[in-house]
């Protein structure tokens, strides 16, 4: 089972929480959405040991609840960073260069898309079209977009959030 290589660091009150909640939803059909999507706004993300609880509490397999979990894009196995990064890989983006700065921000950051770094601080994800196709290639920080980027800019960039913490 694919996931986070970060350590889980869930609290024994988020796990009561979840718990209660599950309990709630356990007699009620079709419970093992609702049960993850829960879970996900409690966690930011549904880590191995939050899906086996979900598969236990609910009587499903863990199987289930992975195959659930990456069906739909809703839900993501790995936390997500303070500073989210989305690198626009849509054609106009991609012709313009994009793929370079992809590849920068996964050298910089140490991580691919759907990751986030160790210290939680970057996530980065690999998107389609984000509606700037005339400032290709674009590259998005939480709301903040940045167009006509080019691979050697990244690093400033990336120092403009590391500051702020």
């Amino acid at each position: 089972m694919k996931g986070s290589t970060l350590p889980f660091d869930g609290t024994p009150e988020q796990e009561k929480e979840l718990r209660q909640k599950l309990a709630e939803l356990k007699t009620k059909p079709g419970a093992l959405m609702p049960a993850m999507q829960f879970a996900q706004g409690l966690y930011g993300y549904l880590p191995y040991e939050v899906q086996c609880i979900i598969a236990e509490e609910l009587n499903v397999t863990l199987s289930e609840v992975y195959g659930v979990a990456t069906f739909y894009s809703q839900f993501s196995l790995y936390p997500k960073g303070k500073y989210q990064i989305g690198i626009c890989l849509g054609t106009a983006c991609y012709v313009n260069g994009s793929q370079a700065v992809y590849e920068k921000l996964q050298q910089l950051l140490g991580i691919h898309s759907g990751e986030c770094t160790a210290d939680r601080l970057f996530g980065l994800d690999a998107t389609r079209c984000v509606g700037c196709c005339g400032m290709a290639p674009v590259m998005t920080v939480n709301n903040d977009v940045y167009g006509k980027i080019k691979p050697d800019e990244v690093e400033g960039i990336l120092a403009k959030y590391r500051e702020r913490d």
